[in-house]
């Protein structure tokens, strides 16, 4: 297979090295079709090259989409820097860094992801304009994760009533894979609506902490949480937590969750439609973060962004809904839904506008 080929029609993919500060990252552009990309950077110690690349490119790809499902005029792109952030991450890397995404000239906008943190992305902003979730000592939105877990309680709200008539996981047991930043606020949330809830964390501090500020929430082993009698499953940690071992195990009636590219490989959709689970797609529950955080490109509204990201429900139940209309799962809905917008509002980009 040709590198061509191998890219999956990506746009530009950029790779980006300074030895000095030991800076090894990709920058992967996956459409601009509806505006200037934006993704995160994730910053972690890949066992390869090959790994790093087909996780940006990946990642990217689910950018662009998640962006269309949102409403936003942006694009998809990812980025990831090679390397244990513990032991490597430092000024000049991320300064580094942040001359190459300057180098793009706006095509590409950068922010958080795992790994990296709002303090991180106020030092690459001082190599690059091009650069969100900055502090908001700095203009920027802070931590995008309290408007990513809103988002992912409105999906699950949406998920709950077109399955079970009602909007609320008031009296569901929910299960919670993953509570660090995100998960943690999820919480928050869902025992507010009235659920009970189990998580499960590879980290036992993380699940303490949460344990400590609500002791009525349970704890289980992350192999375990996937097979107990729960109502929900919600995975918020890294993706592919949905294979061909996860699936059958499942005894939730829906799966809505954070992680990105949850679907281990295609195919998995369609088990768990078979087997009658309610998948909310990933890239349109998780869009609360990425909606934080393009809100700074004109300056950051946090009552803005908060109203956009509620508006993920209603987006949810449309996914739903052309799901039941064309016969297909909702990840196949989301997708046409996704790549519809990029079709039909792209091509307006085409018409010559004067200056």
């Amino acid at each position: 297979m040709g590198v061509f080929a191998a890219h999956g029609g990506h746009e530009q993919v950029v790779f980006c090295q300074d030895e000095a500060s030991g800076l090894q990252a990709i920058i992967a552009i996956y459409s601009t079709a509806l505006g200037p990309a934006l993704g995160g950077t994730r910053f972690y110690p890949y066992p390869t090259e090959a790994d790093a690349l087909a996780d940006v490119l990946n990642l990217a790809r689910a950018m662009a989409y998640k962006a269309a499902c949102a409403g936003l005029d942006l694009g998809g792109g990812k980025a990831v820097i090679i390397g244990d952030p513990a032991k490597v991450k430092s000024e000049a890397l991320l300064r580094a860094y942040g001359r190459f995404v300057q180098s793009l000239h706006g095509r590409y906008y950068t922010a958080c992801d795992v790994g990296t943190e709002v303090a991180d992305m106020d030092i690459v902003s001082r190599e690059s304009r091009y650069v969100c979730g900055r502090s908001p000592e700095q203009g920027g939105a802070g931590d995008s994760s309290v408007l990513t877990a809103l988002g992912i309680y409105q999906g699950m709200r949406a998920a709950a009533g077109h399955l079970w008539g009602a909007p609320t996981l008031a009296g569901r047991r929910v299960g919670i894979a993953g509570v660090g930043k995100v998960g943690r606020h999820l919480v928050a949330h869902l025992i507010d609506d009235g659920a009970s809830v189990v998580i499960s964390d590879v980290s036992g501090a993380a699940v303490a902490a949460v344990r400590s500020a609500y002791p009525s929430v349970e704890a289980l082993d992350p192999d375990a949480l996937p097979g107990a009698p729960i109502d929900l499953y919600a995975p918020c940690a890294l993706g592919g937590a949905l294979d061909d071992e996860t699936v059958p195990a499942l005894q939730a009636q829906i799966v809505c969750g954070g992680a990105n590219n949850q679907l281990a490989h295609p195919g998995i959709e369609k088990q768990l439609a078979d087997r009658g689970i309610l998948y909310a797609p990933d890239y349109v529950v998780n869009a609360g973060g990425l909606i934080a955080v393009a809100d700074e490109v004109k300056g950051y509204s946090e009552a803005r962004a908060r109203l956009r990201a509620m508006h993920i429900f209603d987006t949810t139940a449309r996914v739903f809904a052309i799901a039941d209309d064309e016969g297909v799962p909702p990840a196949v809905a989301a997708d046409r839904l996704a790549e519809r917008r990029m079709s039909e509002i792209g091509r307006l980009r085409s018409l010559l506008l004067p200056d």
